[in-house]
């Protein structure tokens, strides 16, 4: 075992792969240089060169559509965002083209990329650089989504997310990348569509997404000294959808929360919830929760900024209200 912060396993994930696949090239604002927005590319610019790390003009549109081009020239490219806010200045490359052109050409040519998005709040950076969009960009197939927590889960899953032939968005909570995490010293790719019981428990179900994870078993350790035993599963991967993961757990509770920090309406908690509900509705005791931020944009000022993020205190409260 060894500690690394998020960021840096991040940067690990991408430099041994880059040193194991030379058609293995990354795009993005800073990166190079400066070793990223967050510092998550730190020393790959030395190591790699311009010709594999390449800074890129202010212009996501532009170089989400070279990523495609190099992704169907036979490059796996792994492309940066500052912030999945600006997926939507590149939307029509990633959601018309990117994602569909496997369909589109029968099979003949893929798109083996990988676009990697900061999302959360925390940072007071205003509405337009702190929204959460796995829900957007799950809602189109052809694409895979991909919702780390922990420094270990994010090395894994970026690993198997390079490696894939299809398009991968892969999101990293902002809010993590300067914590410290014990990883293993070899950390292998981690399969997706297959969620991880972060928690056992008996009395209720708690899926989370990204950083909801480490809230949610913050809270079930609270919740336990109070006789409530919570079961967390760490969803991993939105697309695929691990669906007998969360159906044996449910049947097993009775009671399911989603936790997720992106908009409550049309959201992950409202997928999950309605994916399960012919497996499961005979097995209920409750209604189905979800804990997400409301549907308002998210404002600049941290006093009120804060009180509208999920928390480990809402996840609390939202778990005991089944209690009482």
């Amino acid at each position: 075992m060894k500690e690394l912060t998020y960021a840096q396993a991040i940067c690990e994930a991408l430099d041994e792969e880059m040193e194991r696949d030379d058609n293995i090239v990354m795009l993005g604002e800073d990166i190079g240089f400066l070793g990223g927005n967050f510092k998550t590319t730190v020393g790959l610019f030395e190591k790699y060169g311009d010709l594999r790390v390449k800074d890129t003009p202010i212009s996501e549109q532009g170089f989400v559509g070279m990523g495609v081009g190099m992704a169907l020239t036979g490059l796996r490219p792994v492309v940066e965002l500052m912030f999945s806010d600006f997926l939507l200045v590149a939307a029509d490359q990633v959601i018309n083209q990117a994602a569909k052109i496997r369909y589109m050409s029968g099979g003949q040519a893929t798109v083996p990329m990988t676009i990697r998005c900061p999302i959360g709040a925390g940072r007071s950076s205003a509405a337009q650089h702190s929204q959460s969009m796995q829900a957007m960009v799950a809602h189109f197939p052809g694409m895979k989504v991909v919702v780390p927590s922990t420094a270990q889960e994010a090395k894994g899953l970026l690993k198997t997310a390079i490696r894939d032939n299809d398009p991968v968005i892969f999101f990293e909570h902002k809010m993590e990348y300067n914590k410290k995490y014990q990883i293993d010293d070899n950390v292998e790719p981690i399969p997706f569509g297959k969620a991880r019981i972060a928690r056992a428990g008996k009395d209720i179900t708690i899926v989370a997404t990204s950083s909801m994870v480490m809230k949610s078993e913050r809270a079930a350790e609270r919740l336990a000294k109070e006789g409530i035993d919570c079961e967390v599963i760490d969803l991993r991967t939105i697309v695929p959808f691990d669906k007998e993961t969360v159906v044996e757990s449910v049947k097993k509770t009775g009671k399911l929360i989603v936790a997720d920090e992106a908009h409550e309406r049309c959201g992950i908690g409202a997928e999950v919830a309605a994916a399960i509900a012919e497996d499961v509705f005979y097995y209920l005791d409750a209604p189905c929760g979800r804990v997400n931020n409301p549907n308002v944009p998210l404002p600049f000022s941290p006093a009120l900024e804060f009180p509208l993020i999920p928390s480990e205190e809402k996840i609390y409260e939202k778990v005991k209200n089944y209690f009482k």
